[in-house]
């Protein structure tokens, strides 16, 4: 997207997040349109503009003075509105709240716009901790020994990569046999951040595999692991489909499955059955903050159950004639 044409201190803001900061280019267009919408709001709170459609309201039409004038009270009423008029959810609402802290933060501390950081003590929603949906050491058997078809050597070792490495599925995507080296490869994670995967003996074997029969592909896609039927380097939506395929054929057919399914199928399987810690688990999966990673503390909840039935104490109750007492 380009910015060039945005108010030059949302301008200036994006290209710092994305070129100092290394945030991605599709973090910092959610900013961008976070803080394009918040503009928006503003030039209707603040009239500063005769439009009545929000989304036909110019952010160029206006001085960006009006943000010399921000308050708490203004930010609350923006979260208010996005919720009640255009009914985003706790998790968005949450998005922007982290779009406004940085914004005002880079107005205040960094380039000294403004006077007065009105985001200090914004705070955010509270976002309802969900179990990740994930296949069960079963079905993710299932789904591997279903997978046939013209392109089954291929599919087999992108869903093996999935269930056995965890990875997002741009991460997938991206993969370039120059990155792998012996058992590792190296990917491009979240915020432009690099890391090192290992592979295990099953996913060397399935990517092995699949080069034996990987086609020459098309002269700018000659890096590129994975490739489509055309030769070009696989797109997600490809791999979107191929795995609702492989789903259906397995007997798997709930739309809740995704590519990011099986990534938390690998954590949850690793974490359950490998005994992996927290913190290693993290890394594994490019979790910048531990918390992320918890969610999958949720399988041994069963187990915590049991643990607490085994105490020797559980069967204990007061003798009946010492409580009537």
């Amino acid at each position: 997207m380009d910015y060039f044409s945005a108010p030059p201190l949302l301008g200036d803001f994006i290209n710092y997040i994305e070129t100092i900061k290394g945030k991605s280019a599709k973090t910092a267009e959610e900013y961008f349109l976070d803080l394009r919408t918040f503009y928006r709001f503003c030039g209707m709170r603040f009239k500063l503009t005769d439009e009545k459609v929000f989304n036909n309201i110019d952010i160029n039409s206006f001085s960006e003075d009006f943000l010399q004038r921000i308050k708490l009270q203004d930010l609350h009423s923006f979260i208010s509105f996005v919720d009640r008029i255009k009914k985003n959810n706790n998790k968005t609402k949450a998005r922007k709240v982290a779009s406004l802290r940085s914004f005002f933060k880079y107005l205040y501390h960094v380039i000294n716009a403004i006077e007065k950081n009105p985001a200090e003590n914004l705070e955010s929603p509270k976002i309802e901790a969900r179990h990740p949906i994930h296949l069960t050491l079963d079905d993710a058997k299932k789904l591997l020994d279903s997978i046939e078809g013209r392109y089954a050597t291929r599919d087999f070792a992108i869903i093996m990569t999935f269930l056995n490495c965890g990875m997002r599925l741009s991460e997938l995507v991206g993969i370039d046999i120059s990155s792998i080296k012996d058992d590792t490869l190296t990917v491009v994670g979240k915020g432009n951040k690099e890391r090192t995967v290992y592979l295990n003996d099953s996913v060397n074997e399935a990517i092995n595999n699949y080069l034996l029969e990987r086609p020459d592909p098309a002269d700018e896609n000659d890096d590129a692991l994975f490739l489509s039927s055309r030769k070009k380097r696989i797109s997600p939506k490809a791999i979107q489909h191929l795995l609702r395929k492989h789903l259906l054929n397995a007997g798997l057919v709930d739309e809740k499955y995704s590519p990011h399914k099986l990534r938390h199928t690998a954590a949850t399987l690793m974490y359950q059955h490998g005994n992996v810690d927290i913190r290693v688990l993290q890394e594994i999966l490019g979790h910048e903050s531990v918390s992320t990673t918890q969610i999958y503390t949720h399988i041994n909840d069963e187990r915590l159950k049991k643990a607490v039935e085994k105490n020797p104490l559980s069967g204990f109750t007061k003798k009946e004639e010492k409580i009537n007492k």
